[in-house]
Formats: structure tokens, C-alpha cells, sequence
């Protein structure tokens, strides 16, 4: 997608939102399951963010890509230009709108990622990863671990995420 492109209106039909019941925590060093439900969702502001966010990764020389069904957003995944630690590039958004989850767009979305950070130099993505049971199962499908090197800035930002990598030779 290109910097025009990217506006508030393009997530007009695109639904954020859900419902998470258990949770990755890290207690002594391990990962384990815990009750922590509640809602996701974004508010205007969120958006707002969301929307200078992926148009300054579009300006940055990042990746911002959709998925589209019938002109309308469906799913989108970006990736950030700069290069870090010699290695890793951030996935630093990916999200499949609410009714659309579990049909595919999110791997085809991934592995475009992938292919255009493999493409730019990097060894390996990074992610900061929702905690959710859900959110950690599509990415361990996708051949992430947890990550080798945090990146503290990801850490502070959101210290519940799990800070995962995926490792890109062969792609």
C-alpha cells in the first residue's frame, strides 16, 4: 500500500475486535497459561495512531500490506525498514479483521513478510506478540520461537507481549 492509501476510512470495515479469555504470562522464567480475560478493540484514537503509524512505515521504506475482500480491508501486516542488530526487522503490525480470522489471510500475510524482510537484508522478524492463547498459536504455526535478543524498547512499550523471532533463510 502507499502513503495515500492509508486513512481512517480504509478501516471502515475492518473489525478489531476480541475477546480474549487466557493469556501467556511469564512467571521464574517460564512461560505459562493464565485467566486474564477481556476485550480488545480500538478506540479513535487508536486508530489515529494506527493510521500515522503504517503511513510513516510506508515513508520509512517499510512494507504496509492488505488483504482485501471486495474493496474492503480485511487483514494488513507492516514491516519496519530499519535494521537492528544486524539481523532482525519488526513486524510491527498484523491483524485480520474479527470474521475473517482462520481462513488463511493472516499466513498469506505473514509469509509476505516474510519474503520482502528476507528481501531487505534481514536474517530475522521480530515480533512483539499479544499474549493471547489464540495470538501465540498462529505464530508458533508460523515457525516463531521466543526471541534470542528482546528488544527492551518493544519491552517497556508492552511488557505483557511475548518478544518472538522467525528465522527467514529458505524463504
Amino acid at each position: 500500500m502507499n502513503e495515500d492509501e492509508i486513512c481512517r476510512e480504509l478501516f471502515n470495515g475492518f473489525i478489531r475486535h476480541q475477546v480474549v479469555t487466557k493469556c501467556y504470562r511469564r512467571e521464574k522464567d517460564k512461560w505459562v497459561i493464565k485467566d486474564d480475560p477481556f476485550i480488545d478493540d480500538w478506540s479513535e484514537s487508536e486508530y489515529k495512531i494506527l493510521v500515522d503509524c503504517l503511513k510513516n512505515t510506508v515513508r520509512t521504506g517499510g512494507l504496509v500490506c492488505g488483504a482485501f475482500l471486495n474493496g474492503v480491508l480485511k487483514g494488513f501486516v507492516s514491516v519496519e525498514s530499519e535494521l537492528w542488530c544486524d539481523e532482525y526487522l519488526d513486524l510491527s503490525a498484523i491483524h485480520i479483521s474479527e470474521e475473517m480470522r482462520g481462513k488463511g489471510i493472516g499466513k498469506t500475510l505473514f509469509l509476505k513478510a516474510k519474503k520482502w524482510a528476507s528481501k531487505h537484508g534481514a536474517k530475522k522478524l521480530y515480533i512483539s506478540a499479544h499474549s493471547a492463547v489464540e495470538t501465540q498459536e498462529f505464530y508458533k504455526a508460523m515457525g516463531c520461537i521466543e526471541a534470542k535478543i528482546y528488544n527492551e524498547r518493544h519491552v517497556e512499550a508492552e511488557p505483557y507481549d511475548c518478544q518472538m523471532e522467525c528465522e527467514l533463510s529458505g524463504v
